[in-house]
């Protein structure tokens, strides 16, 4: 068994974005600006924002045929092709969702003291400040997180279950246990879009593991200098990304080289495929790079929750998507360690799915 790692890795003080803007510098700290191949060109890239595509789950838990198998086909491409879709019809009460949004908004509007009650230490992925952040010369985020671990309840840390805002615990509860049957749902129907039993992922992944990250991106005066979140993929199985109704433009995603934007719909979830999912499809269904960028005038909101299996499950290609076509490309390793190996690494795109992968050999 493999709990959430934590480390003892010094990194100084972290300037707090909110308290930052508050403050009205005349120029970024040099701490968060990014060098110049990283920055984001904004116009060329919000011009066009991203078609990707879109699933409507209420078509597929249709009787009638034709709707169900056109819809497969529709989530077959997405994955195969973007490793991002977004999702309509998915179940869940959209008071749901505008209730989580408000106790996210008002966690992150708390005074500072008050968030600071509950630090994320360095090293590790739970409470509140930035992630990922491992030396005194890494550039920073501009973004504000607080990340829980939610099911099995091992991964809990109770002290940093927040008392403020007084609803926030029940609602996150609530919200998490939708969140959950939707993405056995998905993988199910991702699970027959491959040709598998729809049982198959439920089955493999025992207790799954689930967190949330909730993220709150100030506005920026020089949104071409910095990132709201560095570019990576999850090492989840699947992520599901909500939007704040009122929120600016934010994620952009990796295709074909260009960083594409994505334009929220309105009561839709975004939902992207992980590093273990293209490990136990082969890479037939890729994790896509992805990061988010600021706005000049507009905040961000996004609450992001990550679904994966147990810590103790041994995972590796499964032997129905490998042939001689595709040999296989990833070895068997066990989840825990590779979610140490996640958490313990800064993002740097898909560099930490390097652990899973087989060198090719080059033949003379």
């Amino acid at each position: 068994m493999a709990p959430v790692p934590s480390f003892p890795i010094e990194v100084g003080h972290i300037d707090d974005v909110q308290e930052l803007r508050k403050a009205k510098p005349t120029t970024i700290p040099e701490r968060f600006v990014r060098d110049m191949a990283e920055r984001p060109k904004l116009a060329a890239t919000l011009s066009s924002p991203s078609d990707i595509p879109i699933i409507d789950l209420s078509k597929l838990m249709k009787t009638d045929q034709d709707e169900y198998q056109s819809e497969i086909m529709q989530l077959k491409t997405a994955c195969e092709e973007w490793g991002f879709f977004q999702v309509l019809n998915h179940g869940i009460d959209l008071r749901m969702l505008e209730t989580i949004e408000k106790v996210a908004k008002d966690f992150f509007m708390l005074p500072l003291e008050e968030k600071q009650k509950y630090p994320m230490a360095p090293g590790t992925v739970q409470g509140y400040g930035q992630a990922f952040v491992f030396s005194e010369n890494q550039k920073l985020d501009w973004c504000n997180m607080f990340a829980l671990g939610v099911e099995p309840p091992f991964i809990r840390n109770p002290k940093l279950w927040p008392s403020k805002p007084a609803d926030f615990r029940e609602t996150l509860e609530t919200y998490s246990k939708e969140i959950r049957k939707l993405c056995k749902n998905l993988l199910k129907y991702i699970a027959v879009s491959l040709g598998l039993k729809g049982d198959v992922f439920e089955e493999m992944f025992g207790v799954a593991v689930q967190a949330v990250r909730m993220n709150y991106y100030p506005p920026c005066s020089r949104p071409d200098l910095v990132l709201g979140l560095s570019p990576h993929s999850d090492g989840s199985a699947l992520t599901v990304l909500q939007q704040g109704k009122d929120s600016s433009v934010g994620l952009q995603i990796l295709k074909d080289q260009t960083w594409a934007p994505v334009q929220p719909i309105p009561n839709a979830l975004v939902i992207n495929i992980g590093d273990t999912i293209e490990v136990l499809t082969n890479g037939k269904y890729k994790s896509v790079e992805h990061r988010a960028v600021t706005h000049k005038e507009k905040d961000r909101l996004s609450i992001v929750t990550f679904y994966a299996p147990s810590y103790e499950i041994e995972l590796g290609p499964m032997a129905e998507l490998v042939d001689e076509k595709n040999p296989c490309r990833y070895r068997r390793y066990n989840h825990g360690e590779y979610s140490k190996h996640y958490v313990t690494n800064k993002l740097q795109g898909k560099r930490t799915l390097e652990f899973a992968k087989i060198e090719s050999k080059i033949s003379t």
